[in-house]
């Protein structure tokens, strides 16, 4: 079930083939602040937005290396494409876990895509024979203008109202999963960078929403019903893992416009190109050294991890704060990387039609997401000195 030995399609490689057409809409997108139809039909002709999917339902069912390297791919054309594709992966995880009939409802055959943001702490989820009775506000959901059906996260609580708790102290979420016609959709996307993510609050009142169109976030209790290995793996495993490659594909294309740039520009003064400078050429040099190794770390990291799960069934403590902390360190590199060539490249770098200023603006707001926060070190850190850790990192 794992494709382990199987012809397996390269996904990395359909990435790379739709790169011109991505790179194309790259201003409509930023623009319009949504990915254009025919790009989202592009993208879901090829298949990218079913790589978290279990192949039983027609997905790709990648490892998470594979995901990576294809968020890294899409990411060097245009950053909002790649977080869009990335976050509707990511919910499209829940089909692994949702019956095959409503999965096929919600993704397939029609390609839909399923979009969701952080959990409400004023929502309201009322138990109702036959599902529940909902009512809140959602503050995000990155990728919502190109979304079918939309997921809200409310706690799981106890028979006495309180939140039901893992033994660790975590508490437990569900997601409630509706049609995006029954959600009241507000712009509030202004933005820095990741301006095409189309990342719109949704509010809903009083909806109905059948138990089997939910999902609780407790794999003890709510085991994969399709596909293999990858469902070990949480939500917040694939989502850093992804989120991780698509920043080194930010950065990546920055890395590489900038020594085009070096090649050609004389800066005011100088008798030589930049790349005569002997400044620049350190600082190219350390930001080559800064990417490979962040992304030697992340991929070597996730196979080790992909083969252990192989042999033990489960991801562990110390696997998943690895997973963290490769992903959040990737992060930081390629953050640091762009900063430092955006400012070697000078006033070039802050005109929009160069390669540059949307790539910063991205990086930097990459950065500010969850998956970047720099708490992260402090857990795994304390983790890896024997303390216990922060029970709300690992609660999706």
């Amino acid at each position: 079930m794992d494709g382990i030995g199987q012809d397996r399609l390269d996904y990395v490689a359909r990435a790379k083939a739709l790169g011109p057409a991505i790179a194309t809409a790259a201003d409509d997108v930023e623009k319009g602040r949504e990915l254009p139809r025919a790009l989202v039909s592009a993208l879901t002709g090829a298949g990218l937005f079913r790589l978290l999917q279990p192949r039983e339902l027609g997905g790709a069912e990648l490892t998470p290396m594979e995901f990576a390297e294809t968020m890294g791919e899409i990411a060097s054309h245009d950053a909002s494409t790649a977080w869009c594709v990335g976050q509707g992966n990511g919910c499209g995880m829940a089909s692994a876990f949702l019956d095959p009939a409503v999965a096929r409802e919600i993704f397939g055959p029609d390609d839909g895509i399923l979009a969701w943001g952080p959990p409400s702490s004023s929502a309201e989820a009322r138990k109702v024979p036959g599902g529940w009775r909902l009512t809140g506000s959602w503050s995000f959901a990155s990728g919502s203008h190109n979304a079918t059906w939309l997921g809200a996260h409310i706690l799981e609580r106890g028979a006495d109202g309180e939140p039901v708790r893992r033994p660790d102290g975590g508490t437990i979420l569900r997601s409630l999963l509706f049609p995006k016609a029954q959600a009241e959709m507000t712009d509030i996307w202004r933005v820095l960078g990741l301006k095409g993510t189309g990342s719109d609050m949704y509010s809903v009142t009083d909806l109905f929403v059948a138990d089997d169109h939910t999902l609780l976030h407790d794999r003890t209790r709510t085991p994969a019903r399709q596909g293999g290995r990858l469902y070990r793996f949480s939500f917040s495993n694939l989502y850093a893992s992804g989120f991780a490659g698509l920043a080194l594909g930010v950065a990546r294309a920055f890395y590489d416009s900038f020594v085009e740039l070096a090649a050609e520009k004389t800066p005011r003064g100088a008798k030589g190109t930049l790349r005569h400078d002997q400044v620049v050429q350190s600082q190219v040099a350390q930001a080559s050294a800064r990417l490979r190794s962040a992304r030697a770390f992340l991929l070597t990291s996730l196979a080790e991890i992909w083969d252990s799960v192989g042999e033990t069934g489960e991801v562990g403590l110390d696997q998943t704060a690895t997973i963290r902390l490769a992903s959040t360190w990737a992060i930081k590199q390629a953050r640091e990387v762009v900063n430092e060539l955006y400012h070697a490249a000078g006033a070039t770098a802050i005109f929009d039609e160069q390669p540059f200023e949307r790539r910063f603006r991205d990086m930097n707001t990459i950065a500010q997401q969850m998956q970047g926060a720099q708490r992260h070190f402090e857990t795994v850190g304390g983790i890896l000195l024997g303390l216990e850790p922060d029970a709300t990192m690992f609660t999706f």
